[in-house]
């Protein structure tokens, strides 16, 4: 197959381009990998799993400040749910990428700004703290009850 009907395939058959791609790197038959289509892949990849770790971090923090300042205790169950299975979701993204850990850390404040400016405006009347109150350890923010302190 020659590299331009290569390059036809990933816009025709994305499933098949990629089967033909992962064997094409099996046997080293490099020359027929479509090089440009395979960076840009491998670098989506990487993009999404930052867009998923910002994602489930930002509603992370929305429940946690809902769950520490919100006192509406019938909403206190769902809240803790919801706050368990992101955390669930972050552990699942760290356990596979560790390296996205120092990602978390770099765009804590900005996640952190980002939920308090949604709380803020689902609850105008509570006062949330413009500081985080929540440590950006990552063992702390992913395990501890900050409601119970």
């Amino acid at each position: 197959m020659t590299l331009t009907k290569v390059k036809t395939l990933y816009d025709q058959d994305f499933a098949l381009w990629i089967e033909e791609t992962v064997e094409h790197l099996k046997i080293g038959n490099f020359s027929q990998i479509d090089l440009i289509n395979l960076i840009e892949e491998v670098e989506s990849l990487g993009i999404s799993q930052r867009k998923k770790v910002n994602s489930f971090l930002v509603r992370l923090l929305e429940h946690l400040l809902k769950r520490c300042y919100v006192d509406l205790s019938e909403c206190y169950r769902g809240w803790e749910i919801e706050i368990r299975n992101f955390r669930r979701e972050l552990k699942r993204e760290f356990k596979y990428s560790p390296s996205l850990k120092r990602f978390m850390l770099e765009i804590f404040k900005e996640s952190y700004d980002e939920a308090l400016e949604s709380v803020r405006e689902d609850y105008p009347y509570i006062l949330f703290p413009d500081l985080c109150p929540f440590s950006n350890n990552i063992d702390e923010l992913l395990n501890n009850k900050f409601w119970d302190h």
